[in-house]
């Protein structure tokens, strides 16, 4: 604690506006003025001078890292963001810390940007932005561009957790597409009723069966590379792969070579097995969507994310327990 008796929180990256005004009232917030990724020194710093630290996605809070920091001040690890994957949560539970993060607020936002790559890969909106960017677009013609129809198709979801669950609402009411899905953890059976989605016994099955395949499952070991080379071998030949997950689940090697042996469509993805690096195979094609993680990119979520995280400093500071805690 500083001398006036608020809680020193460290935040890893420049968030909204709104976001750092209320971090600066209510705690003693050492802000990221440059927006620059910290480095694994600048992580262990915070971590031996702060109360707290407020990280993203981009920084890398490995057990090592963990372990090195002697002595260890801060207690809590309030995570800008639902998926945690780049804290060893076990080390942090082992050092002490509690971890949280912004579930719930960013699940519209995200089910929309998989739907808008969905529908720019099928109708090759990308591509064609490029070619009237470029001038070399002559004007309409019956066979120009011709892409995949969406309406009507199916739509093959991997997890069926709060995002796939949106996209499957927009995808069947919006356009009129059958979904089918296979989740370990499927949601209650009202729910998959609500949205007439069909479950399917095994991952394989949904590959085979989906026009478009989503993916909407979390990034552990037991699905880094869920999607290999074998299994995009069971996809249809006028399937899309469509990523707004986490990088590691999808083999981009893999992937790579089943777009240049057009054993598949097309791919958009939002996300990177080496992210911000992204394969530099994939740069070259006109059949692969590629954005820079925009899954949850508005404002209005922004905000409701660092608010999200505020309210969990706020409740651990004040002896109550984070409502979004994971460990």
């Amino acid at each position: 604690m500083t001398p006036s008796g608020r809680p020193t929180v460290v935040v890893t990256r420049k968030l909204p506006g709104p976001v750092e005004d209320r971090l600066e009232r209510e705690f003693d917030a050492r802000l990221n003025r440059d927006d620059h990724p910290f480095t694994a020194p600048e992580l262990q710093e915070a971590l031996r001078g702060a109360d707290a630290l407020l990280p993203t996605v981009t920084d890398r809070i490995t057990g090592e890292l963990l372990f090195s920091v002697k002595p260890l001040r801060a207690r809590i690890l309030a995570n800008f963001g639902v998926g945690y994957n780049h804290i060893d949560v076990n080390a942090a539970k082992a050092r002490g810390l509690v971890v949280t993060n912004t579930p719930d607020v960013l699940t519209d936002d995200t089910a929309d940007d998989a739907v808008m790559l969905m529908l720019m890969v099928a109708r090759r909106a990308g591509e064609a932005e490029r070619q009237v960017r470029s001038r070399q677009w002559t004007g309409w013609r019956p066979t120009h561009m011709l892409g995949a129809k969406v309406s009507g198709k199916t739509l093959g979801l991997v997890g069926m957790g709060r995002i796939a669950r949106a996209v499957a609402k927009r995808a069947h009411c919006g356009f009129g597409m059958r979904v089918v899905f296979h989740d370990p953890y499927p949601p209650p059976p009202a729910a998959v009723a609500e949205l007439s989605a069909e479950p399917r016994s095994s991952l394989e099955g949904v590959l085979r069966e989906a026009d478009f395949v989503s993916l909407h499952c979390p990034a552990t070991p037991e699905t880094r590379h869920l999607i290999d080379a074998g299994r995009l071998a069971l996809m249809k030949p006028t399937a899309f792969l469509i990523n707004t997950a986490r990088g590691d689940v999808v083999d981009e090697a893999a992937l790579v070579a089943a777009l240049q042996q057009q054993r598949i469509a097309g791919a958009a993805l939002d996300v990177y097995e080496r992210e911000p690096q992204v394969t530099p195979d994939l740069l070259t094609m006109e059949n692969v969507v590629l954005l820079p993680h925009l899954g949850s990119a508005t404002l209005e979520t922004r905000v409701a994310m660092g608010l999200r995280a505020l309210e969990n400093l706020q409740a651990f500071f004040s002896g109550a327990a984070p409502r979004d805690r994971v460990a």
